[in-house]
């Protein structure tokens, strides 16, 4: 599954299509050869990994691996990201670096990957990054054409209708590649339609009679679904985590939630589970002004604790934080969110900044490490079970405090700890679990003066496996199944034509 830009919704439909198919009986895995996001997981095997495929790997009722996501850049800067290779850190690289030749060293390690997963699968849905057509980074590219060329893989075209411009993007796309790889290019598949589909059937015959290539469906616009995002720098400042509607209070009041998207924000799909909550409305704030209304202020995880440290004290968000948490009012810190909360971080790993000054609202200090931690944790918090992943390379000297934030079944500390009304914890993930989210929202709140009541039957993995079932009824119903059955089990068609100019 290719796209003609990121953001076309490759993603999601290659959840669909692995939900579909598992639905079918296949045995399906997902696979990203290089992925570039802040969103990431761990999977049991202490393996860093996109959300994104760990979603997939969801949708394919599948455990997931290093091997769905071989290659993963977590950005730093606008010219530099750290490269995890099968789940660990092996540098930092700039852009210029990796794309001159380290990328292209990786098809190997990439295609063994592929292999490896298609000897265990029935099948296995890959997905692209960005445009195939990128001809400037075509030379070194391994997960895109690269790959496909590699493997003899046969590509489908995503394309976001909702932008416009979808039957120049389609044609471009197909137009810029050299022959060799036009020849896999199989199809198109048209995303976030709105109306009568008779309306666009012309311009689609049209587009197959210019390329000869036939549109394999066209997936109507779907609202709420909530699906793990790749990159959480592209989150809307305004409005809710998801276009989903907030639905209404079990109790008397909602609960508002502000989340300070800091720069190279990670991992905000940590507040999914809040938002999917009855009565709790979150957004994401940039400005001291917009905490006025809120019952809880969220820091939540950054590739870049120091200079998300530096951005609240430049927009006057330290100082609303900090007389937030003085007037006993609720505040969260999530891993980089956490480690800003504390007193004091040295860090001569990520930002090699030395010794800083953190909020000071909560009693710990924070030493980064060479080494990541990458961990599948599970404790007790509120009296209620808790699992959750790590992902960080702070050590956490916690030296006081009223408890900690999550325990073992012994009732010794295990991560984070709480201040007053100042939460902190290491742990992603921890407010997907039912119980200890509920008892996390009551204390919430109590301390806000808010008469909500959490609801007592939500339950998040539920709602999230409905949601992937909705992705892949929007593939069965409206998805040419048959080509793409077809493909799976015949690989690339023959005959395919060329659509010139093709690339240099």
């Amino acid at each position: 599954m290719a796209g003609t830009t990121s953001d076309a919704g490759k993603s999601v439909v290659t959840a669909g299509i692995c939900r579909w198919l598992v639905r079918q009986g296949v045995k399906v895995a997902p696979f990203k050869a290089q992925n570039m996001s802040l969103n990431s997981f761990v999977t049991r095997e202490g393996a860093e990994i996109g959300r994104a495929q760990a979603m997939q790997a969801a949708a394919a009722r599948v455990e997931p691996t290093a091997l769905m996501n071989p290659v993963l850049l977590k950005p730093g800067s606008d010219r530099s990201s750290q490269v995890v290779l099968l789940g660990k850190p092996v540098g930092e690289l700039s852009a210029r670096g990796y794309h001159a030749g380290r990328q292209e060293q990786l098809l190997g390690t990439v295609t063994d990957c592929l292999q490896e997963l298609r000897r265990t699968h029935d099948a296995v849905i890959c997905e692209g990054a960005g445009s195939p057509a990128e001809i400037n980074l075509r030379r070194t590219d391994i997960v895109n054409m690269g790959i496909a060329r590699a493997a003899r893989i046969p590509v489908v075209v995503v394309g976001d209708i909702d932008r416009g411009g979808v039957f120049a993007s389609f044609f471009g796309t197909t137009a810029l590649l050299s022959e060799e790889d036009q020849a896999l290019v199989t199809g198109y598949l048209v995303n976030k339609f709105r109306g009568d589909v008779t309306l666009l059937e012309p311009g689609l015959e049209m587009l197959r009679g210019l390329t000869g290539r036939r549109t394999l469906g066209v997936l109507p616009f779907a609202h709420g679904l909530g699906i793990d995002e790749e990159d959480g720098l592209r989150v809307s400042l305004r409005g809710a985590v998801r276009e989903s509607v907030v639905a209404p209070p079990h109790g008397a009041d909602v609960l508002r939630v502000a989340v300070c998207a800091v720069p190279l924000m990670s991992n905000f799909t940590d507040v999914d589970a809040l938002a999917a909550e009855p009565g709790v409305v979150v957004r994401f704030v940039d400005r001291a002004e917009e905490l006025a209304d809120a019952d809880l202020v969220v820091l939540p995880g950054t590739r870049g604790t120091v200079r998300a440290l530096a951005w609240l004290r430049e927009r006057g968000l330290a100082d609303a934080v900090a007389r937030w948490a003085a007037e006993g009012r609720p505040v969260l810190g999530i891993c980089g969110g956490f480690q800003m909360l504390g007193e004091r971080i040295e860090d001569e790993v990520e930002s090699k900044a030395g010794v800083v000054d953190g909020l000071g609202l909560l009693p710990v200090r924070v030493r980064f490490a060479a080494e990541k931690t990458l961990a599948r944790p599970v404790g007790t918090a509120l009296g209620e079970p808790v699992e959750g992943y790590e992902i960080h390379h702070g050590v956490a000297e916690v030296s006081g405090g009223d408890e900690a934030f999550i325990s073992d079944d012994q009732g010794r500390s295990l991560d984070g700890c709480r201040a007053g009304s100042v939460w902190g914890t290491h742990w992603h993930g921890s407010l997907e679990s039912d119980g200890f989210r509920r008892a996390f929202l009551r204390r919430v709140a109590a301390d806000a003066g808010r008469a909500f009541v959490p609801a007592p039957d939500t339950r998040f993995g539920v709602l999230r496996e409905e949601q992937l079932d909705r992705l892949g009824d929007l593939i069965e119903e409206h998805a040419d199944t048959g080509a793409l059955l077809r493909l799976i089990e015949e690989g690339v068609p023959e005959g395919l034509p060329f659509v010139p100019p093709g690339a240099p």
